[in-house]
């Protein structure tokens, strides 16, 4: 069966994460020192042949030396950890983990084990195991930059920046000339969205080491988050150049990518977001199909394509897009096949009725993510297949590229209908549907949105009769707006926000207006032609280098002019909603 890629698509990320690499030479090197100490001569050399073959980059051969050692001395913590190194190369971290793991119980004192399995724990997403392991090797070693770096990362994850920048504090305080740990730093007020103050942080690091490929990297993506999408774009080209892992150079070609697209330059954007399909991109997820792959200029009349859905569910539908152009290049004699989020399958099926679709199924497979498409009852009727975002490489390589449609999926009209009677229930006004966060509630996903309080300017405007179409926990908002600013926002009755997405989707069209952040509810909304106002970020990729979405024509977009300037933003938008309000009925 092929194993093909697909990745989660985010703003760019900065980079700090667990420092060091699998077998590095230094820590051979102090390997092959214990290795001469030891009195097991029988498997002394062939510990030292491993050594060697990982020294010379052959990762298998090491391996298999490795595993040569441990069947003569099972028990041997040195060849476990020389085969946890081997494993991780190969790209095999479920098995690199166990393999850590037994050198750690038969190594205790052998604190670096720790750091390397801490790292490797990171790397899939372990973070609590990850800062237990990186605690345990800081124990020992309590001046060591890369262990308080790792640490600080770890804590970072977890959502206590606070902690991260005392840890960093103290570090730097003993070790001011560590790149490293100015990095890290820079990393955590980037996600608290201080861009500026992040800003300088990294040109301290690049002060202390021009080399370091991950300040400059980091660098450019705070250059971006103020509104230089150019010098982010000429950071970003010069970090590449620099020495790096390859999961860390396709995470920069995405970054590159989405900068690209920014600035307008669509076609060699799409190009670059190929990067989200290589396997050592650390965000991949496996398309298992074992059918031909569609490329851009492949004839697709009379064939059968299966597209698939990637990255989160707002991608979805945002990608979506292209599909009406993709189902008249199949023609009538064509067959299409879409597999999409299991929530999606209803409004998809009645957007597209001559498509056959259904949900498919993504598990964790050895510490990497797999998607599948059960439901394709014979596979091989299929004749090509395609990622969903591999198709804008063909039909979207311009802003003049999208179609001026009022709609690309289509909402139930009975429930739709069904809406705007429930709706005359809510206080009188305008019914104006409110989005203000997202369900990713992480410090790196939080920066894009705006904090309640700044929505005051707008839930003060009379006339209107706001609606929370917010999935998740709202409590502490709701509450504060009505203790606070004595705003009612009206929740709808008798549906699950985040789960019964057909509906809400009839909601969003039966609202007067849909107002808020991009999340996978203003893309539903927006998809199905409902009026929308999204405030936008100032260098959002999907705005395409343009003041408009041309996803979706009737989207009004409200941008700052940096992150986190919100208020100007809020009162641009209380000005328009007057206007609004003022103006005609729907």
């Amino acid at each position: 069966m092929a194993l093909q890629s697909a990745a989660v698509a985010t703003p760019p990320r900065f980079s700090a994460g667990a420092a060091g690499v699998a077998g590095s030479k230094d820590a051979l090197a102090r390997l092959n020192e214990a290795v001469a100490e030891l009195r097991a001569f029988a498997i002394q050399p062939i510990l030292q042949q491993a050594i060697s073959a990982l020294n010379a980059g052959d990762h298998k051969a090491g391996g298999d030396w490795a595993l040569k050692a441990l069947q003569q001395d099972e028990r041997s913590g040195l060849a476990w950890y020389l085969l946890a190194f081997s494993r991780e190369k190969a790209g095999d971290f479920a098995s690199s983990v166990q393999c850590y793991e037994s050198a750690l119980s038969l190594l205790p004192e052998h604190a670096e084990v720790a750091n390397d399995l801490g790292r490797l724990a990171f790397r899939m997403g372990m973070l609590p195991q990850s800062e237990q392991l990186f605690r345990h090797f800081l124990a020992r070693h309590p001046d060591h930059v890369e262990g308080a770096n790792n640490l600080a990362c770890a804590v970072r994850e977890l959502g206590r920046p606070d902690e991260a920048v005392e840890i960093l504090r103290a570090a730097i305080v003993a070790n001011p000339e560590a790149a490293m740990l100015w990095n890290a730093l820079g990393t955590v007020v980037s996600e608290q969205g201080d861009f500026e103050t992040a800003r300088i942080f990294f040109e301290e690091a690049l002060r202390l080491d021009a080399g370091f490929a991950k300040a400059r990297y980091n660098l450019g993506n705070s250059r971006l988050a103020l509104g230089d999408a150019g010098g982010a774009l000429a950071d970003c080209e010069a970090a590449m150049a620099l020495p790096v892992g390859e999961d860390e150079r396709q995470m920069m070609r995405l970054a590159r990518s989405t900068t690209l697209i920014a600035l307008g330059r669509i076609q060699e954007g799409w190009e670059e977001y190929q990067a989200r399909l290589h396997p050592q991109f650390a965000g991949v997820t496996h398309f298992q199909v074992d059918r031909p792959q569609w490329a851009p200029g492949m004839d697709l009349a009379g064939r059968s394509l299966l597209v698939l859905g990637e990255q989160g569910l707002g991608d979805e539908v945002l990608f979506a897009n292209v599909l009406a152009d993709v189902a008249q290049a199949l023609g009538p004699e064509g067959k299409l096949t879409l597999a999409v989020e299991k929530r999606l399958v209803g409004l998809f099926q009645r957007s597209f009725p001559e498509a056959v679709v259904g949900e498919h199924a993504t598990y964790s497979v050895a510490g990497r993510t797999a998607r599948f498409a059960h439901f394709v009852e014979d596979p091989q009727a299929i004749d090509l297949w395609a990622p969903i975002a591999d198709l804008l490489r063909q039909y979207r390589t311009s802003v003049a590229a999208f179609p001026a449609r009022e709609r690309f999926l289509t909402p139930d009209p009975a429930r739709v209908a069904h809406w705007r009677r429930v709706l005359k229930r809510a206080p009188g006004g305008r019914k104006v549907g409110l989005l203000w966060k997202s369900g990713m509630v992480t410090s790196a996903r939080q920066r894009f949105f705006s904090p309640f309080e700044a929505w005051r300017p707008i839930l003060a405007m009379p006339g209107v009769s706001f609606v929370s179409l917010q999935y998740g926990d709202c409590s502490v908002e709701l509450d504060e707006a009505r203790r606070r600013l004595g705003v009612e926002i009206w929740t709808p009755p008798g549906i699950d926000l985040k789960q019964d997405l057909d509906d809400v989707a009839a909601l969003c069209c039966a609202v007067d207006l849909v107002l808020g952040f991009s999340n996978a509810t203003l893309n539903l909304g927006a998809a199905c032609g409902a009026p929308t106002w999204l405030i936008s970020t100032p260098a959002a990729w999907p705005r395409l280098g343009s003041d408009r979405y041309p996803w979706y024509p009737q989207a009004k977009v409200f941008a700052p002019a940096t992150y986190g300037a919100w208020d100007a933003v809020m009162a641009e938008i209380a000005g328009a909603l007057a206007r609004f309000v003022a103006g005609p009925e729907r």
